[in-house]
């Protein structure tokens, strides 16, 4: 069997801006987030992954779906959920811990997610579409 990560990302927006993650260096971007621990809530681990990627305390909301993903050799399954925050669009937000100093954070307007490679594609709809389906698939 290829690797399986149980991944939750959160969808952090100030007005029509939304808040990527990308490795530094890479071609594509994604909403912040990452593994959720065996046993652990997907609201608790969001919350944690979050404050380590950028030390922002956060809380985790709306459940907006699931998505099934599958490249390479490698698949997920990826919750994501709306998040309250104190965010600003006018301050780009630095990792928190020389761990997380392989990744950028960047604003993105809601237009431009196609030009960021946001992944999992079906993201780019749902961001831009509040009514959507709750489950998406790259399979097939």
């Amino acid at each position: 069997w290829p690797p399986f990560h149980y991944i939750v990302r959160g969808i952090i927006r100030d007005g029509d801006h939304l808040l990527l993650c990308k490795q530094k260096g890479g071609d594509y971007t994604f909403l912040l987030g990452g593994h959720i621990d065996l046993g652990e809530a997907a609201k608790v681990a969001l919350e944690r992954e979050i404050k380590e990627e950028i030390g922002a305390d956060v809380t985790a909301r709306k459940f907006r779906g699931a998505i099934e993903n599958v490249w390479d050799d490698q698949s997920e399954i990826s919750l994501v959920f709306e998040v309250n925050h104190s965010l600003t669009k006018d301050v780009t937000p630095q990792p928190a811990s020389p761990a997380e100093e392989h990744l950028e954070f960047l604003w993105v307007h809601i237009d431009q997610l196609f030009e960021h490679t946001l992944l999992p594609t079906p993201l780019v709809t749902w961001l831009q579409n509040e009514n959507h389906d709750l489950w998406a698939s790259t399979i097939g």
